[in-house]
Parts: structure tokens; C-alpha cells; sequence
């Protein structure tokens, strides 16, 4: 038995919109959400365009010229604008009936690429429970036939299965969410060993270390410690119907351990360092997770893992900030400041479900309003950017 995909109805109508504009094919990633019995798709977004496609399109149509590259790079631009809960769930071809018999073995590359590229980011390791199969979605665009198939990412070897792919009206409605703050104070030590110490490098490996720390945080929802296999929703009054708004569980505290380490006994190292790095500040961090029952586990995961990836994003995008700037070549003399991009949240069209960004302090609205038309294919009203959190540095 294949897995079953429960897909936000608007989709339906946006890939029938990109099937009438195919020439010769259109690639783009699935958004959603994975869970035990089944997964739920909340958006589709096409690929962006490159420039140089124009000229290409002179010759005979060719799977074989899909951009690889372009593809995962926009899968990783888009990862970083998803709260906890949402991932990449596969990718989808709108191709015309002559490409239809290579897309299958296009899509299967594709999914094993992405995935690759998503998990070399991670500061997490997936649970072993966690499901692994990603969609795979061809759509002819002259009979508009759709075909889903999965693949299981942890398996190199891994042959199409086939999957169920179900439209539903106002998916999300009554997903719940669940928000809280986290003040950060990280102290990166840079070794003297190393004299061109990488910056980026020592910061990954801090936050890696500190990611730990939150792994094994303690979470209060609501005040409350819960045991992780009850459900979530336990006690709460169940609403008729799909017309309740999302439910906001937004009183997440994380109680993070001051000790480490299973022993009682442990050994000091003593390094000679040249510097450190200091992170400080407080990030705002969301989940969502479905209303099918979810367990109590399924929803702290989700919101450890925003956790994680909210400040390694962001550092990230520092980086790569510095990096364009002011040139790799830069020398640190004495104490620098950076202030690390905020983060602001965004409403996703017909969804209760916010997808997020983040905004350097003299980046202007309309910059982040063309960002989520290139990278989620959707216009974004200035006046709905919610700026959650105060500057960090």
C-alpha cells in the first residue's frame, strides 16, 4: 500500500495554470508536511526561471539539459523560509506527452539531489521512526494526467512506489501552531592552532554543540510537561467542520539542562584560543503540525528543529552577506558587531499556516517582496510582513 497524499485544493488549480504555459517542461518542489499514516501538502512552487533559458528553448526539447544545480539551490533558499514542521516534500514535472517517458528517471535524480543537498545543512539527525519517502509528481500537460510516486530518500537504491494524491478544501484550518522565545548566548572559542581560523566553520561547529543543548531541552506547552506519545490536543475541545482557524499554542517554554554530559565526572580541556564568537539575542521560533491527532513528540520535534535551523539559517545568510560584501579576504582586526537578519513571518494565500524570512536592517520591503515572488512563486502584501523579534547580534 502506497502512502497518501492530502493536497491543499488551491494547488490544483495552480498546476493547471503552469500546464498552460509548458514549453516544453516546468519543473518545481512540494511543500507540506510529513506524518505516520499520511502526508499533507500545503503549496507547490515552480522553479524559478533563468535567464539564459531563452536561448536554450531554440533547440529540440531535452530533459537531459534539466538544471540540477539550480533546482537544489532553489530548494535550499526555500527550505530556509519554512517553520518548524514543513519540509521539502519531493518535486513535481509538468512535461509535454514526448518528455513523459524520461521524466519519471528526471524526477527520481532530482529528489535523491535535493534530499542530499537539505541534509548537509542540518545540524539534526532524523529520527529512525521518521518517514523517508518523498513525492515524486508528473503531470502531463496535455492530458493534464497526474502520476505520484514515491521514493525513499534513505534508500540509495530505492524503486518508485505509488502513491495516492487527494485534494482536500481548506487543509490546514485547523493545524495548530506553536510559538515561543528563545534567548540565545552562545560563546564560540577560535582556536590559536589554527591562524586562518574559518569563521564559518567554528560557527557551525558551536551550533552544532549548542544544538545538542536544545535537543535535550526540557519543553513546557502551556506550562505543562507532557508525556511525548499522548496527543497533543488532549483535552481540548474538537471543533465540527474545517472552518475553525488554526489553534495557537503559543506558550512554549524551553528549559534548557546547565549540565552536560551523562557522567558525574568529567575532564577539562584547556585550549589556547586566538578569539571567539558570541551570539546573543532572543529568536521568535513557530511550529505547525496537522490535526490528526499528533502526538505530544511529533509537535516539540518540530519546533526543536525551527529552533536549530533559525539560527543556523540566519548565520548562514550572514556569511554568505560578508562574503559579497566585503570579500572572503577580509582580516578580523579587534571586536566586530554583525547583526544577524531578523525574522518575519508572512501569510501563505488561503492557508492558516505563516511561511517566514529574514530581513537585514536596511533591506527595504520591496526586496523581500521580490524574494517570495522568485523563490515561492507568491505576491506578498507589505503591510502583512510581521517583523517578529528585536535585533541580535
Amino acid at each position: 500500500m502506497g502512502r497518501t497524499y492530502l493536497v491543499e485544493e488551491g494547488i490544483g488549480q495552480y498546476l493547471t495554470e503552469l500546464s498552460t504555459k509548458v514549453k516544453p517542461y516546468v519543473t518545481g518542489l512540494l511543500i507540506g508536511q510529513c506524518s505516520p499514516q499520511r502526508d499533507y501538502v500545503i503549496r507547490a512552487v515552480r522553479t524559478p526561471p533563468k535567464e539564459q533559458q531563452q536561448e536554450e528553448s531554440l533547440g529540440p526539447p531535452k530533459l537531459a539539459s534539466l538544471d540540477e544545480e539550480w533546482i537544489t539551490t532553489h530548494a535550499s533558499q526555500v527550505s530556509r523560509m519554512l517553520p518548524g514542521g514543513l519540509l521539502v516534500l519531493g518535486v513535481f514535472m509538468i512535461a509535454t506527452p514526448e518528455l513523459a517517458k524520461d521524466g519519471q528517471n528526471a524526477l527520481r535524480k532530482l529528489i535523491f539531489s535535493v534530499e542530499k543537498s537539505l541534509s548537509k545543512r542540518r545540524l539534526w539527525k532524523p529520527a529512525e521512526e521518521e518517514v523517508s519517502d518523498r513525492a515524486a509528481l508528473q503531470i502531463c500537460s496535455a492530458t493534464k494526467k497526474v502520476v505520484c510516486r514515491t521514493y525513499d530518500v534513505q534508500d540509495p537504491k530505492s524503486s518508485a512506489k505509488p502513491a495516492d494524491w487527494k485534494y482536500q478544501n481548506a487543509l490546514t484550518a485547523s493545524w495548530v501552531a506553536l510559538g515561543c522565545t528563545v534567548n540565545v548566548n552562545i560563546h564560540i572559542p577560535l582556536l590559536a592552532t589554527s591562524p586562518n581560523h574559518d569563521l564559518e566553520k567554528n560557527t557551525k561547529n558551536g551550533l552544532n554543540r549548542w544544538s545538542k543543548q536544545i535537543e535535550d531541552s526540557v519543553f513546557l506547552i502551556n506550562g505543562q510537561v507532557k508525556d511525548e506519545d499522548t496527543e497533543l490536543l488532549e483535552g481540548q475541545k474538537k471543533f465540527r467542520g474545517n472552518t475553525q482557524p488554526c489553534t495557537q499554542i503559543s506558550d512554549v517554554k524551553v528549559l534548557t539542562q546547565l549540565c552536560q554530559g551523562a557522567s558525574p565526572r568529567s575532564t577539562a580541556t584547556v585550549q589556547v584560543c586566538s578569539g571567539s564568537i558570541n551570539l546573543r539575542g532572543a529568536v521568535k521560533c513557530r511550529a505547525y503540525i496537522h490535526s490528526n491527532k499528533p502526538k505530544v513528540k511529533e509537535a516539540i520535534q518540530a519546533l526543536k528543529r525551527d529552533i536549530i535551523n533559525t539560527l543556523s539559517d540566519r548565520c548562514e545568510i550572514l556569511f554568505e552577506d560578508l562574503i559579497l560584501n566585503e570579500g572572503p579576504q577580509k582580516k578580523n582586526v579587534g571586536r566586530e558587531y554583525h547583526v544577524l537578519p531578523q525574522r518575519l513571518f508572512v501569510p501563505v494565500a488561503g492557508s492558516s499556516v505563516m511561511l517566514s524570512d529574514y530581513k537585514f536592517g536596511d533591506e527595504a520591503a520591496g526586496e523581500i517582496q521580490e524574494r517570495f515572488v522568485e523563490m515561492l512563486d507568491q505576491p506578498v502584501q507589505a503591510e502583512d510582513m510581521h517583523i517578529a523579534e528585536d535585533i541580535s547580534t
